[in-house]
């Protein structure tokens, strides 16, 4: 999911709230400000105030109908505005039938039939309005390549004919065509065939729209996604399996279909986001006392810089700069992966490295890896975005270098602080059993179990590792 589309969703919220509160300020004035009080003069007189006050009120409340009516989809700009208006003069008729409710309850609070019905109708119509500016200014950047979709098609048959002619014709949908392959057979190497579209050209998706393919192809071209972090997607049944955690959209009448490889995208992603921004400077704020004093004894037991900085693997593979409280003498990252400290690692079972008893520990980083301190500093990297309080283990550059093509659905989201793994069993667990909980987490995510994992993190802190 492109960052601009999330952008975009999040900003229908706003614009939406805005939007009710202009058409209740303007059924406002036009009752009690115009001509229509001379033609029926009122009972009574609302102050502005109290009546803003209560429009508040009822746009809170459509708003949380709108979500739950789905409003809010990211992908909302590729809809027919036909059927965007339908949406959203259904959703608003929904909104006011719980104002009409409330009136009829509470009579001697609200009785200007006029003001309701100018309500309904202009909130319909302003609604409308800043969803058609929003659509304008994303597809308006679409002409910058800005948000915009960079996929290869696969497949010679009628529907790939069909898709590719309404994408080049209709660029407005956001999608742009950078290659398409049109044969396919055993004798072809795809894989390098792919990779190098992928280096000439940023590709985010792969449709594959050929049902005469065969099922080892199409499996080929589904791990190639996986392994690879793109988006993929197929015309309808060309598996004949179920396949559950999918998004279906219509490309020229035809339904194309995306396995989503997690719950976490679109909105999800907002919240995610959301809940890591708040969570980080909640533990900035609560642990900055004891980073301090863990800043102070790093320095007077050993020397070197406090923090250990180094590149570490992120979201989709790219590096970042990950940085913790130093608990080990000063340059021994560079003995890791010489002969000699290599054959001490204790850990056969994947591409990570451990030393039982290891001499290059400090004694102030004894303690401070025993009880995760050393890890504090990982709050300010979710702060600016490179990790999540909740994900996969960030590994190291050599480390994800020996990934088989399984292990790198840990790339598919954000690195995290605390995960499955780590209440599971901490250091403790085989790779591959790490990996099992990390995927599971990947394809189950939820913001209840975000949670979940989050309060139970403390209690693995406390327990003691075999090894250290």
């Amino acid at each position: 999911m492109k960052k601009s589309e999330l952008f975009f969703a999040a900003l229908l919220i706003p614009i939406d709230f805005l939007m009710i509160l202009l058409a209740g300020t303007t059924a406002y004035f036009l009752r009690f400000e115009t001509f229509f009080k001379d033609i029926r003069p009122t009972t009574f007189i609302w102050t502005f105030k109290e009546y803003l006050g209560l429009i508040i009120i009822v746009a809170c409340i459509w708003i949380i109908i709108f979500s739950f009516n789905k409003l809010y989809s990211v992908c909302n700009i590729r809809k027919k505005i036909s059927d965007e208006f339908l949406k959203i003069f259904g959703t608003v008729s929904i909104g006011m039938i719980f104002v009409i409710i409330y009136i009829f309850f509470y009579k001697e609070l609200f009785a200007s039939r006029f003001i309701v019905l100018s309500v309904w109708i202009l909130s319909i119509f302003y609604i409308f309005i800043g969803r058609l500016l929003i659509r304008f200014l994303q597809k308006w950047l679409y002409k910058f390549n800005y948000g915009i979709h960079r996929i290869i098609v696969i497949g010679k048959n009628r529907e790939a004919e069909i898709i590719v002619a309404e994408l080049y014709k209709n660029p407005s949908l956001g999608y742009k065509i950078v290659d398409r392959i049109e044969i396919i057979n055993q004798d072809i190497d795809l894989e390098n065939r792919l990779l190098k579209i992928q280096e000439s050209s940023n590709i985010d998706e792969i449709i594959q729209a050929d049902s005469g393919l065969s099922k080892e192809i199409n499996q080929q071209i589904k791990e190639f996604c996986q392994e690879h972090h793109f988006i993929f997607k197929y015309a309808a049944d060309l598996f004949n399996t179920q396949i559950s955690n999918i998004h279906i959209d219509t490309i020229a009448g035809i339904p194309i279909i995306e396995i989503k490889k997690t719950p976490l995208d679109g909105w999800g992603k907002i919240i995610k986001r959301i809940f890591d921004i708040i969570g980080s400077l909640i533990g900035i704020i609560v642990f900055s006392l004891l980073m301090i004093l863990t800043a102070i004894a790093i320095k007077i037991d050993s020397k070197g810089s406090v923090f250990f900085k180094y590149k570490r693997i992120g979201q989709k593979g790219e590096p970042f700069t990950y940085f913790k409280f130093r608990s080990m003498i000063d340059g021994a990252h560079n003995l890791r992966y010489t002969k000699e400290w290599l054959a001490k690692n204790i850990r056969n079972d994947g591409p990570m490295i451990k030393f039982e008893n290891d001499p290059r520990v400090t004694k102030v980083g004894k303690f401070i890896r025993k009880f995760s301190i050393d890890e504090l500093a990982e709050f300010f990297l979710v702060l600016v975005g490179k990790m999540s309080l909740v994900g996969p283990r960030p590994h190291e550059i050599e480390e994800v270098e020996k990934y088989q093509k399984h292990h790198k659905r840990l790339l598919d989201i954000k690195p995290g602080m605390t995960g499955m793994a780590q209440i599971s069993g901490r250091s403790d667990l085989d790779f591959e059993e790490e990996t099992r909980l990390d995927v599971y987490y990947i394809e189950n995510w939820s913001l209840l179990l975000d949670l979940k994992i989050f309060l139970k993190t403390p209690l693995a802190v406390f327990k003691q590792r075999k090894t250290e």
